[in-house]
C-alpha cells in the first residue's frame, strides 16, 4: 500500500509541474489547431514530454524499487492527472487566463497524446527492467 502512496504523491508532483508550465508559457508554445505553428509545437511538446517521462519514471523507479513500480507510476499518474485535468479544463477561464480557446484545444490535444505517453512509456521500461533481470 506504501507504494501507492508513493505513486500518488509522484503522479501530483508531475501534474503539478505539467500545469504551470502551461499556466507560464502555454500562451508562447500553444496554437490554434490546423496551423503548422501548432503541429511543430505539438511535436515538439511531446518529444520534450516522452524525454520527461522517461526521466521521470526512470528516476521514480530508483526510488520505488518494487516490483512493477513504473507501472504503478503510470497508472497512479495517469489516473490523478485525468482526475485533476478534468477540474482544469472545467475551470480553463481561472487556470489558464493567459489562452485563448483555440489554444485551450490545443492544451487538450496535447494532454491526451501525454497521457498515452505516461501508459506507454512506464510500460516499456518495466519491461525493460524485467528483461534486464533475467539476464543477470
Amino acid at each position: 500500500m506504501k507504494s501507492f502512496y508513493k505513486a500518488a504523491i509522484s503522479g501530483v508532483i508531475v501534474w503539478i509541474c505539467a500545469i504551470m508550465f502551461f499556466v507560464f508559457f502555454g500562451e508562447f508554445v500553444l496554437f490554434s489547431p490546423g496551423t503548422n505553428d501548432f503541429l511543430i509545437s505539438t511535436i515538439l511538446l511531446l518529444i520534450g514530454t516522452g524525454a520527461l517521462l522517461w526521466g521521470v519514471t526512470y528516476v521514480y523507479s530508483k526510488f520505488d524499487q518494487s516490483e512493477n513500480s513504473p507501472l504503478r507510476f503510470g497508472m497512479m499518474g495517469t489516473v490523478i492527472g485525468l482526475i485533476f485535468d478534468s477540474f482544469s479544463l472545467a475551470n480553463y477561464h481561472s487556470i489558464f487566463p493567459n489562452l485563448d480557446d483555440s489554444q485551450v484545444i490545443a492544451f487538450t490535444v496535447w494532454m491526451s497524446f501525454a497521457y498515452a505517453l505516461y501508459l506507454i512509456i512506464p510500460t516499456f521500461i518495466n519491461y525493460l527492467q524485467k528483461i534486464m533481470l533475467n539476464e543477470k
